[in-house]
């Protein structure tokens, strides 16, 4: 059986992967937006699928820490005895 400390560290872990691979995702996007920034139609379209994909991936990644947290949440009612 894993320990809460092991269970945290890993939650930890996995966050930091999510909100980085968020963060880079965001680096990426913003390139490639000022990259076609004077093509005029491209410009737009790019930028309005980053804004629409910015939003999902906001959403993916928020849900996914909340799971995170849940998973967390559970393994310490668990070590705790609190179920």
């Amino acid at each position: 059986m894993t320990s809460y400390s092991d269970v945290q560290k890993a939650v930890r872990v996995e966050k930091f992967r999510i909100w980085f691979a968020w963060v880079c995702g965001g680096f990426v996007g913003l390139g490639v937006a000022n990259a076609t920034k004077d093509i005029h139609i491209v410009s737009v379209i790019t930028q309005v699928l980053f804004v629409g994909l910015g939003i999902l991936s906001t959403i993916a990644a928020v849900r996914m820490t909340n799971a995170l947290n849940r998973k967390a949440e559970t393994a310490r009612r668990e070590v705790l005895g609190d179920l």
